[in-house]
């Protein structure tokens, strides 16, 4: 849940170029910038997906893509 004063940040995904709006609180936003915390402590009201999104201005498409899960049952 993002307090009162959540903000819509634009962010451009810089695989695919699609951009997403992240709803998060300014403050929050400043205080992860900034370094005075790290994101799944500042913002975890985001899912995992969203912050990954901040952090490596990679969409959860491009993620899967990228990543694919290894299915470590197959040997």
């Amino acid at each position: 849940m993002v307090a009162a004063n959540g903000q819509v940040f634009d962010i451009r995904c810089k695989h695919c170029g699609i951009v997403y709006q992240i709803i998060a609180n300014e403050d929050d936003m400043l205080k992860w910038v900034s370094g005075s915390g790290y994101i799944q402590d500042v913002m975890g009201y985001l899912s995992p997906a969203e912050r990954e999104l901040l952090i490596s201005g990679t969409c959860d498409n491009c993620w899967n893509i990228l990543f694919p899960e290894v299915d470590n049952d197959e040997e």
